[in-house]
């Protein structure tokens, strides 16, 4: 990369704005061209709810996400405009959130019986992502305004100590009870499993590779648990200084943005469940209290390693050299 597209990128806050407006801009384009022609194009919330209605709804709030960009950039710093900002980075998120999960789709080598990838959707749930991306460095950059702060580097912020190591256990304790369950179940055990057959893979959508390792005691999905563990120490540990800063924030901040949300729905239904509240999870071989605890964890986990990438990103940001 040369000297000339890092010196663009590191001057983001000049042009963060007017990034969102144009991308807010073409994404609701997108969206009524959709509606008014019939191809879905991938614009649904969460992968659901595909329609001409739909569609015309999401060039209505990208045509307002517009007209807000456009408010920023006419009178930056005001305190409702920005909090409308993490509202459309919300917005973003959660029409691209199926991509920030495509990663596991994309390992066909390790399950089988998946549907074929829909490109279009996911290259719009990806456009998504980016303007989330945008729109989160747009109301960055109106936050420091309205606090007067550096625009480039919000001024020095030293992380303590005490929450990175903090954040890190709790992600790596939430995590726990998910990988211990998966592991004794890839052993044989059937301990929180009512169905039949072998808990926590079926043959139907597993691999040939995922079957070997299952019936030598691996369970792939406890495989990653422990790789997302590893990445939250490496955000709170001083060996994960000596890491790639951009891979470390990029891998913290998508999988607390994908697991967060995925965590709390399955807490929420595996509790309801437990308590009588519902009569199931929609997981009928699943006892209650392996979607509440085992799966539910991963909200937990989301939410401290978001935690954990944000005092990673401020321990290891360095001087602009401009305030």
């Amino acid at each position: 990369m040369t000297t000339k597209r890092l010196r663009f990128l590191a001057d983001w806050p000049s042009w963060a704005g007017r990034a969102a407006l144009v991308w807010s801009l073409l994404y609701a384009t997108g969206a009524a061209l959709a509606a008014a022609t019939g191809p879905a194009f991938g614009y649904a919330l969460l992968g659901k709810g595909t329609g001409p209605g739909f569609e015309a709804a999401a060039a209505g709030l990208y045509g307002a996400a517009a007209v807000l960009a456009y408010a920023m950039l006419r009178g930056p710093g005001g305190r409702v405009l920005t909090a409308g900002a993490w509202v459309v980075v919300g917005l973003c998120v959660t029409s691209g959130f199926v991509f920030l999960l495509s990663p596991v789709h994309l390992l066909y080598f390790l399950s089988r019986g998946q549907e074929p990838m829909d490109w279009a959707s996911w290259s719009n749930q990806g456009l998504a992502i980016l303007g989330a991306v945008l729109w989160g460095c747009a109301a960055l950059a109106g936050r420091r305004a309205r606090l007067g702060s550096c625009a480039y580097c919000g001024g020095r912020e030293e992380a303590v100590a005490g929450d990175a190591s903090r954040a890190g256990l709790v992600a790596v304790a939430a995590l726990v009870p998910y990988t211990a369950l998966k592991t004794a179940w890839a052993l044989g055990l059937t301990a929180g499993y009512t169905g039949g057959g072998r808990p926590g893979v079926d043959p139907r959508y597993t691999s040939d590779l995922g079957l070997w390792l299952y019936d030598h005691g691996v369970d792939v999905t406890a495989v990653l648990a422990v790789v997302g563990m590893l990445l939250a120490l490496a955000l709170t540990r001083p060996w994960g200084r000596r890491l790639p800063r951009p891979l470390l924030l990029g891998l913290g901040w998508a999988g607390a943005g994908a697991l967060a949300p995925f965590g709390v729905f399955l807490a929420v239904l595996g509790l309801l469940a437990w308590t009588g509240a519902i009569e199931t999870t929609g997981l009928a071989d699943h006892a209650p209290w392996v979607v509440a605890v085992a799966y539910g964890g991963f909200c937990v986990f989301g939410l401290a390693l978001g935690r954990a990438t944000h005092v990673h990103q401020r321990a290891t940001r360095r001087e602009c050299g401009r305030c």
